[in-house]
């Protein structure tokens, strides 16, 4: 029976949902492990056809405190890790200067 359990943990992480993943720059870092990312989203006006520039700021997980404000990150959809916060960084993809 512990056979059965082994070989069903590997399958169950290859069925797992996709997640999204979003770029955008950090404008806080003041919380322990938390940062703050602005991500910008251009949308056309429905009627207008004008682009209009929409910015989210969205809470996300930084387990090893090394993002500062000014960088630019990617971040992805996680579970619930506290009552704002649904999003952990994936990588550092530009240092502030």
């Amino acid at each position: 029976m512990s056979e059965n359990t082994t070989s069903a943990a590997p399958e169950a992480a290859a069925d797992r949902n996709f997640r999204k993943t979003r770029r955008g720059y950090v404008v806080s870092d003041k919380m322990d492990k938390t940062v703050v990312v602005e991500v910008e989203d251009r949308v056309k006006h429905a009627l207008y056809g004008k682009v209009i520039r929409r910015t989210e700021r969205v809470k996300a997980h930084d387990e090893t405190n090394e993002v500062g404000v000014g960088d630019l990150v990617l971040i992805m959809e996680t579970r619930p890790l506290s009552a704002t916060k649904r999003h952990r960084v994936v990588e550092i993809l530009e240092k502030a200067k």
